[in-house]
């Protein structure tokens, strides 16, 4: 399905994206940051709260990382509600995701995972190599929603092609 090559690319494509997304961000006071805005998780802050606690509730699963403290969805959109944690905690994971996704090899990305998912009440096993997709697609997917809300903002995030990512 894909190779450790995607892992890599769509790795770096991540931490561009959150760079530029929380550079944007930056430019806003907390107070319009934390604005319910209509967004599928309310405010900028909880979407990007909820997004870095799914990469690492999936690095968890998929690599072993220790499990974000909050427990479910719903606890993810208060997981760091500090602004300036919230960036440095992004930055770390992202260099993380980074250099897990240098070391993937072919076999890492075979085979199925099981693990008890708290959005569908039970346990699921799905192919690994389609759970890392996942990652992120979700990553983009909630990324996109911050985009629109800080673009009507007046904030500026950088393009989001894949083309124009810096080398």
């Amino acid at each position: 399905m894909i190779k450790p090559a995607y892992v890599q690319v769509m790795a770096r494509y991540n931490r561009w994206q959150n760079r530029s997304i929380y550079a944007a961000a930056d430019s806003l006071d907390d107070a319009l940051r934390n604005e319910p805005r209509g967004a599928f998780f309310g405010s900028i802050h909880a979407t990007l709260s909820h997004v870095l606690w799914a990469d690492r509730i999936w690095m968890h699963r998929l690599a072993g990382w220790p499990a974000p403290e909050a427990k479910s969805i719903k606890e993810s959109l208060g997981y760091v509600e500090n602004w300036d944690e919230l960036k440095r905690e992004r930055q770390v994971t992202d260099e993380a995701l980074v250099n897990w996704a240098e070391q993937l090899n072919t076999e890492a990305l075979a085979g199925d995972l099981t693990w008890y998912s708290g959005a569908a009440g039970r346990e699921l096993t799905r192919p690994r190599a389609l759970l890392i997709v996942h990652l992120f697609n979700h990553q983009t997917h909630h990324r996109g929603q911050v985009h629109c809300l800080l673009t009507q903002l007046g904030a500026k995030p950088e393009a989001t092609d894949l083309p124009f990512m810096p080398d």
